[in-house]
């Protein structure tokens, strides 16, 4: 179990998992709808960078075009998906989860992304998730 360390200043700390951060939103969009574009080539790159669906394999080392790269370490299809995640200038290594959860005639998305460096890169991923959640919504809400 996660712990958040008790400190108005390390919010988003944990004594287990480092920093963290959690971005959710629920979109007027079936599950269906919502996975498949997520994991569509236009959805993936959105969320995680131009790269081919094809390269998500478990256990399986991918890279983007921008340079994030990591390797796949959980794939439940219709489910979630658990990535390792470096930036292409990152030192670190993070953790990162994509859930997408069924709600009434909705669906909820949801990004964790853990393991990071400090109170900065927390920041920098908040700022990240925030725009990559506005963009997942404008495009399924086109549709």
């Amino acid at each position: 179990m996660t712990r958040t360390v008790n400190d108005t200043n390390s919010v988003g700390l944990t004594e287990d998992a480092g920093w963290q951060i959690g971005v959710r939103k629920t979109i007027p969009a079936s599950f269906n709808e919502v996975w498949d574009f997520l994991f569509s080539d236009k959805g993936l790159s959105t969320w995680l960078g131009n790269t081919q669906k094809d390269a998500l394999v478990i256990n399986a080392s991918y890279k983007t075009k921008e340079g994030t790269g990591g390797i796949v370490r959980l794939l439940t299809d219709h489910s979630h998906i658990r990535l390792t995640w470096k930036k292409k200038d990152w030192k670190n290594v993070s953790l990162l989860q994509l859930r997408i959860i069924p709600a009434k005639n909705k669906t909820t998305v949801s990004f964790h992304h853990e393991k990071l460096q400090d109170a900065q890169q927390r920041k920098e991923m908040k700022t990240h998730w925030d725009v990559v959640m506005e963009k997942i919504s404008q495009q399924l809400i086109a549709r």
